[in-house]
């Protein structure tokens, strides 16, 4: 068993739900609210954790929709008041965990819950009363069981960033076992969620060296796997490797992503039935394509770098050769082949750049995009 102490504890190996109630009690839990969805209690996913906290009393909510809403919260922290629980234990997907993350704050902070959204410079108020969490993934992707953020559509429709290193989940385990039976769609979805961490956050231009080293590997992982995974869904090998690479793009995005999760927050917050993985593989070509000309991207040779760690021979035009490879990935996938094809239509423009403005991610990207520059993004992924 690999035993990881970087930002959080993090346990990743076939079978490693089975420590889920020694780390309740040592994260000070004696009845842990489980959070999850429907479709992951109905596949049987969540069993194994059931199962692991053996006599450890609990409760469970199994309502969290694909993209966590604030109401969805609430409902979550009435049953947490109800059942009298003390912590959380995130069983799913990015979606759960970020849930979690949200009734973390709500179940000990006053007021609304975009009074602590990052953009609304709420950052600073969420304190260390938030409630304990545990986050056991069952997608490879989102990284969120590593992360001290989290994104929820608040009660106005914005879909908004929650971060605080007070709601880092106490421990993270990543069991490959748990990942099995995830359909071979939302393997590849999820999947190019993890990868595209892995990119924008090395495009990112703050320094942070060891960021970009878990960056680079992450991509090299996430690249080489991802269709075995996808492939054959029982490839253990594939799927720990995924999980690895989820993980490590959470790891390194904490010095900054970019446009393409400006315009996924945003898109995603204007139609909370798109898929963020899916929404981000539509993005990374327009948006590796105009971030090609940053003075950090050319000084730091960044693509060349990047193109490097998935096999592409060198080249003059990596900006290119790198846009064009993640096309082909999807194509391979059998992702969509653009917005036009998940039903976006270009009457959403105006709205999604107002979104992608104000997200957190726009100021961290190496070019700052105007709203004609997202325009001409949004355009190139259709």
């Amino acid at each position: 068993m690999a035993r990881i102490l970087y930002l959080t504890q993090i346990d990743i190996d076939p079978g490693v739900v089975r420590l889920l109630a020694a780390e309740c009690e040592r994260a000070g839990m004696r009845r842990p609210l489980l959070v999850t969805d429907a479709g992951v209690r109905a596949a049987g996913v969540l069993q194994p954790a059931l199962d692991a906290l053996g006599a450890l009393p609990h409760a469970v909510f199994d309502q969290t929709p694909s993209n966590p809403t604030e109401a969805a919260v609430r409902a979550a922290v009435d049953q947490l008041r109800r059942e009298g629980c003390d912590g959380l234990v995130a069983v799913g997907g990015g979606s759960s965990i970020d849930l979690a993350k949200g009734v973390a704050i709500a179940a000990t902070h006053p007021g609304p819950l975009k009074t602590y959204a990052t953009i609304e410079g709420g950052s600073s108020l969420i304190t260390d009363r938030v409630l304990p969490l545990i986050a056991v993934p069952t997608t490879a992707g989102t990284g969120s069981e590593v992360a001290r953020g989290a994104i929820v559509i608040v009660d106005d429709g914005r879909k908004l960033g929650f971060h605080s290193w007070h709601l880092l989940p106490k421990a993270a385990l990543l069991d490959p076992e748990l990942t099995l039976a995830l359909p071979p769609g939302l393997t590849a979805a999820t999947g190019m969620d993890a990868i595209a961490h892995c990119l924008e956050t090395f495009m990112a231009p703050a320094v942070n060296p060891p960021a970009d080293g878990i960056a680079l590997d992450g991509l090299a992982r996430g690249w080489a796997h991802i269709e075995r995974a996808t492939r054959d869904g029982r490839d253990i090998s594939a799927r720990w490797n995924m999980l690895s690479a989820s993980m490590q793009g959470a790891m390194a995005f904490q010095k900054g992503l970019g446009c393409v999760h400006s315009l996924s927050h945003s898109l995603g917050g204007v139609n909370p039935r798109l898929h963020h993985g899916t929404l981000n593989a539509m993005f990374l070509p327009a948006v590796i394509r105009f971030n090609a000309s940053a003075p950090s991207i050319q000084a730091e040779q960044r693509l060349q770098r990047m193109a490097q760690a998935i096999g592409l021979p060198g080249c003059d035009s990596a900006g290119h050769a790198l846009a064009d490879a993640v096309t082909a990935l999807n194509a391979r996938l059998g992702l969509p082949s653009g917005l036009r094809a998940m039903g976006v239509k270009d009457e959403v423009f105006d709205r999604v750049v107002d979104g992608a403005m104000a997200d957190h991610c726009h100021k961290t990207n190496p070019r700052i995009a105007t709203r004609d520059d997202y325009l001409q993004m949004l355009q190139a992924a259709m």
